[in-house]
């Protein structure tokens, strides 16, 4: 069994914006800067790499290449999001930060095994907040055959709907 993620990446538009969102207004520590000037490969670069201290040994990380084209675009929830896991007491802080600061906020919106709100972060990624409900373990600790029902089931009523 792994441990657990130590940090996804993610490119960003400018490591400055990028700081002031994550560390500035959503106070996760800057917790690593680092410069690469050439890759393992020899090539030269210009890219910064930041990470965020999110959790205990969790990281959300960011590379600034500004010499390398990137089509950065609002992102839809269903195509890409990532889902900080926070209490009850830090997502209610979250939803008074974010109304304070002006920022586009979905939710709450109860998915029965967690409660989330949804942010846009400068770079146009969904960065979701999320706490577990009473029902968390429970749903996710049921039986593995129940979710293999479920995935079967899907092959059969899986459409595309054209007016979505």
């Amino acid at each position: 069994m792994t441990q657990g993620f130590h940090h996804v990446a993610y490119r960003c538009k400018d490591a400055h914006e990028t700081v002031n969102f994550y560390n500035k207004i959503l106070k996760f520590p800057l917790a690593h800067t680092l410069l690469i000037n050439e890759t393992k490969t020899k090539r030269k670069v210009n890219v910064l790499h930041i990470f965020f201290k999110i959790g205990i040994n969790s990281y959300l990380a960011f590379f600034d290449y500004p010499s390398k084209k990137f089509n950065f675009k609002k992102q839809h929830d269903f195509d890409l999001h990532f889902a900080i896991l926070v209490s009850k007491k830090k997502l209610k802080e979250i939803i008074k930060i974010a109304n304070l600061k002006k920022l586009e906020i979905r939710g709450p919106s109860n998915h029965e095994f967690i409660e989330s709100i949804y942010l846009r972060d400068p770079n146009g990624y969904v960065v979701e907040f999320t706490a577990k409900t009473s029902k968390h373990d429970e749903i996710f600790n049921r039986n593995p055959l129940m979710n293999l029902k479920l995935l079967n089931n899907w092959k059969k009523v899986k459409k595309i709907d054209k007016n979505m």
